[in-house]
């Protein structure tokens, strides 16, 4: 292993952090010092499959790293990352951030004091989908977004907002530079205890409007984006990874790469629309994600989403999750 590679570590290897083990014992920057989980079981099962080593405690296993990805459930995301912040150890924190504004503000003020960075893991900024949007020039006047899914077992310890539609309040945040003016929210409960099916509108400070719901009891998958703005519509199919842009311009020969250019008569002269399907590049989105935060810790990046910005999308997650449940009763 490079002298200039980063000792890391995993807390936390389940169904997500499992991953985060076989990434990092691939990354040419990354030295997997090794693993803790509280099932040693299931800790002993995972780094078999890596060479990788079980600590019994989680103060020996910081002892012994720079940085570490926690992937527990998310009502641990705060005790466990105050620990490493602590102790001056570069945290990965699986989505939301916290479970309470107040808990990511305080990891936030840690961080800051330590000197130690925070990213989130709000994957879904490396659909390749969302990626091919690169080369436009956005400016969006509406935003609709679909995530819904079967349901299952997993994830039912937060309301969908948290474990669902936060990935989306955190794409729409990225595509929106401006503050949220206000929010109206509705949802309800189907098969638990929590909120399964919840909408929200939201209004920005530039005018944008974006429409957002999200459903874990569903017959089949979806999570599409569609983005309104003059001259421009595009759809993003997030499950396919499939972007589709529709422009207006003036002269079809201004676009080479469109597929289908039509004329449209509108106020008394001929305009063009052009149909584009810009390429996607294939990749391992989490290993992307975790190669940008043991490279942010070297220096040689910014994390992709950082601490602020999943305190942000939690913030908005926590007033539409508010709005509903006031909504409810």
């Amino acid at each position: 292993m490079r002298n200039d590679s980063v000792k890391v570590g995993v807390i936390g290897v389940g169904h997500l952090g499992q991953h985060h083990v076989k990434h990092y014992a691939g990354l040419p920057n990354a030295d997997l010092v090794g693993i803790y989980d509280s099932d040693r079981e299931r800790a002993e099962s995972i780094a078999n499959k890596t060479q990788s080593k079980v600590f019994n405690d989680l103060e020996t296993l910081l002892d012994a790293v720079e940085a570490v990805s926690i992937v527990t459930p998310t009502r641990f995301h705060s005790d466990v990352a105050e620990r490493c912040i602590s102790e001056g150890k570069h945290v990965f924190i699986e989505k939301p951030i916290t479970k309470t504004l107040e808990e990511a503000d305080k990891l936030l003020l840690i961080a800051k004091e330590k000197g130690v960075l925070i990213q989130v893991g709000h994957i879904e900024r490396l659909n390749p989908a969302l990626l091919a949007l690169k080369p436009y020039t956005l400016n969006p006047k509406f935003i609709e977004i679909q995530r819904l899914a079967p349901f299952t077992s997993r994830g039912t310890d937060v309301p969908v907002v948290l474990d669902l539609m936060i990935h989306d309040i955190d794409i729409l945040l990225s595509l929106v530079d401006s503050p949220v003016k206000t929010i109206r929210a509705t949802g309800l409960s189907i098969l638990t205890d929590s909120v399964d099916i919840a909408h929200a509108r939201i209004r920005f400070g530039n005018g944008t409007v974006a429409s957002i719901m999200s459903s874990r009891v569903a017959k089949d998958k979806v999570r599409k984006v569609k983005i309104f703005q003059r001259d421009l519509y595009a759809t993003i199919d997030l499950l396919l990874g499939l972007t589709e842009v529709y422009k207006v311009v003036n002269n079809p020969d201004d676009n080479p790469d469109a597929l289908i250019t039509a004329p449209f008569d509108y106020g008394g002269s001929e305009r063009f629309i052009a149909y584009e399907k810009p390429a996607t590049t294939s990749g391992d989105a989490l290993k992307m994600e975790l190669d940008n935060f043991i490279k942010s810790v070297q220096g040689k990046e910014t994390p992709i989403v950082t601490g602020k910005a999943g305190r942000d999308a939690l913030k908005v997650a926590m007033d539409i999750q508010r709005m509903i449940i006031q909504d409810i009763h």
